[in-house]
């Protein structure tokens, strides 16, 4: 399992968001963010949203620090990524 990392790019709530997603399994992504002290609430389908102001902490932890393209590309590749169709019930 590798859990990958986004910058953080994505302002809202005046915080800035980047995204931890898994190449392997939904249950392995939350063990990881429980692990890290990552709310479940922050999950999303397929990601978890997390603030800047955890990066050092999820990198210490082992989270692979990606560009956007690549962390959507290996979900993609894992077969874990939900559509915006799916997201919005069309798929």
């Amino acid at each position: 399992m590798t859990i990958y990392l986004d910058p953080p790019l994505w302002p809202r709530h005046g915080r800035v968001w980047g995204h931890l997603v898994s190449d392997t399994s939904v249950e392995e992504l939350l063990e990881f963010a429980r692990r890290a002290g990552v709310p479940e609430r922050a999950f999303d389908r397929d990601h978890i949203d997390v603030p800047a102001e955890m990066y050092p902490r999820l990198a210490e932890q082992g989270a692979v620090l990606v560009d956007s393209r690549e962390l959507i590309r290996r979900l993609r590749a894992s077969g874990l990524r939900v559509t915006s169709a799916a997201r919005h019930g069309r798929g």
